[in-house]
């Protein structure tokens, strides 16, 4: 079987918001075993995938498996994710005021993200993973269970951060409601959910996942609860909370890697 990798460009790691115009993107090439070629000598090889199928999945398990999942949360490729968000939140921080406002006012989007905010709620988020989870364990597919319990620590872990940030940060939402806008709990919630079903399933679950999720992280700012930035990171968010609870084993179609002043990220497509 071979094999073709290829890489996206990227920011630089340490970026300020006066030099994202200037910033060179990077190009880099890594094999299909990840071992880099000359232009990425200082990537690392692909990182793990989901987990194999445990032999139980029970409810019982989750409490130890969040424990484990905060554990690993401070993993070099999450520190690399963060400091890609956090760029890309920078980047677009100067247009928050513009592109927020043109939402709200688009006569389009009224109907159009109608049903943005429902669908990202926490509530319906776990009963979707829940009904997933006891799909799997009423059919005896234990994959299935695996998936839905993954789900489910996805969110979870997603908002842990999420509620820590909010707190933190104190960013007041466009609306003016409160100053619980930074980051998007519905944008890194559905982010995190999208990644991990493109853990569990490839890109038919990273395509129908990744399109909902930027679906609903696009819904807050017709609401006017977010600004791009907020759902910019927010989105990170989600992916690292995603990428936590389903390692290792299974490779991961993308994934991000340092380069010399910079980071890339990297699509690997396997070939028959």
């Amino acid at each position: 079987m071979a094999a073709l990798s290829a890489v996206g460009t990227f920011l630089p790691a340490a970026v300020h918001a006066q030099d994202l115009a200037q910033a060179t993107p990077v190009i880099l090439l890594v094999a299909a075993d990840g071992a880099p070629t000359d232009a990425g000598a200082n990537a690392w090889e692909q990182p793990a995938g989901p987990a194999p199928t445990p032999e139980h999945t029970g409810l019982k398990a989750l409490g130890s498996n969040l424990l484990d999942d905060f554990k690993h949360l401070p993993a070099k490729e999450n520190i690399w994710w963060a400091a890609v968000g956090g760029a890309g939140a920078l980047a677009v921080h100067p247009a928050d005021t513009h592109v927020t406002p043109y939402f709200v006012k688009a006569s389009w989007a009224e109907n159009f993200f109608e049903f943005g905010e429902v669908l990202g709620l926490v509530p319906t988020l776990v009963g979707a993973s829940v009904g997933v989870y006891y799909v799997g364990r009423a059919t005896g597919n234990k994959k299935v269970s695996h998936t839905g319990m993954d789900l489910l620590q996805a969110v979870a872990v997603s908002q842990a951060i999420v509620q820590t940030l909010k707190v933190t940060t104190r960013r007041e939402r466009p609306d003016g409601t409160n100053k619980l806008s930074f980051p998007s709990g519905h944008s890194a919630d559905t982010f995190a959910v999208a990644t991990a079903l493109e853990r569990h399933l490839g890109w038919k679950g990273a395509v129908p996942g990744y399109i909902f999720s930027s679906y609903v992280a696009m819904s807050r700012l017709h609401d006017n609860r977010h600004y791009l930035s907020d759902v910019v990171f927010g989105s990170t968010v989600g992916i690292i909370a995603g990428r936590t609870v389903t390692r290792p084993n299974n490779e991961s179609p993308v994934t991000v890697a340092p380069v010399p002043g910079g980071a890339a990220i990297v699509y690997t497509r396997h070939i028959e």
